[in-house]
């Protein structure tokens, strides 16, 4: 499919990779991306914003920006969080659209493409990726444990601050500019429950959300730890109620 809106006019898209000693992959990550975004139609740059890592995560991407001008590095004041993140990244972005994706490509960047279809054609104002809607392709399932952690925590959102989504956590959405720049202007969670916030400002403010079936392959170095992070990630939502009942979102 060739990216285009409701004008025939192809888009400019802002890709932006959150990462934190990702070393190891990001270097196959970006030729991934790039090699695919130099085949379509529409302008595009990838913001990689590191997130105070302590391996040669800034020094790949600088080299690698060398090569191509359409990378950039945007780099946190130290390691803040995947949410503070996705907002720096955000801040930076360019484009008309922007896409968030996890720097391991558990979603394919190619799947790109049905995010950016409700969007630019069908009136959304984001879309998400969900490996828990029909038509979602699940290549390499996740250990059980973290598969219901997951489950659980989907719950607990829908039952204290957001219903009507059935995957908040998939790291692969995609927003228009304008809706980005006014979520996460108003974002205030740092961590990994910002997925959360993001959905629960829009439904709040009327934006239009899509769940779009991705394919997924579950990547074995996730950086959520099954012990502590659980517990983190409930507080942030319940933080997110709270936050709304005291008018910081306003």
């Amino acid at each position: 499919m060739t990216a285009q809106g409701k004008g025939g006019q192809a888009p400019f898209i802002s890709v932006v990779i959150p990462a934190y000693n990702e070393e190891e992959r990001l270097g196959e990550t970006l030729e991934r991306v790039c090699a695919y975004l130099s085949r379509q139609a529409y302008g595009w740059e990838v913001i990689v914003v590191d997130d105070g890592s302590t391996d040669g995560t800034a020094s790949l991407c600088r080299a690698f920006a060398g090569r191509d001008p359409r990378v950039r590095l945007a780099s946190n004041p130290g390691n803040r969080g995947k949410g503070y993140s996705v907002r720096h990244g955000v801040d930076e972005a360019r484009g008309d659209c922007i896409l968030f994706s996890d720097a391991d490509l558990s979603a394919p960047i190619e799947d790109v493409e049905r995010l950016l279809e409700p969007v630019l054609r069908g009136g959304f104002d984001i879309a998400i990726g969900s490996r828990a809607v029909p038509g979602a392709d699940i290549r390499i399932r996740q250990p059980w444990h973290r598969e219901l952690m997951g489950r659980i925590f989907n719950g607990i959102v829908r039952l204290v601050a957001l219903r009507g989504f059935s995957d908040t956590q998939c790291g692969f959405k995609l927003f228009r500019a304008a809706a980005a720049k006014d979520l996460f202007r108003r974002q205030r969670i740092e961590r990994f429950s910002f997925d959360v916030e993001a959905l629960y400002l829009a439904r709040r403010l009327g934006y239009r959300v899509a769940e779009v079936p991705v394919t997924w392959s579950d990547s074995p170095s996730s950086r959520v730890r099954v012990a502590a992070d659980p517990y983190r990630m409930f507080l942030d939502v319940l933080r997110i109620r709270l936050y709304d009942l005291r008018g910081w979102y306003d």
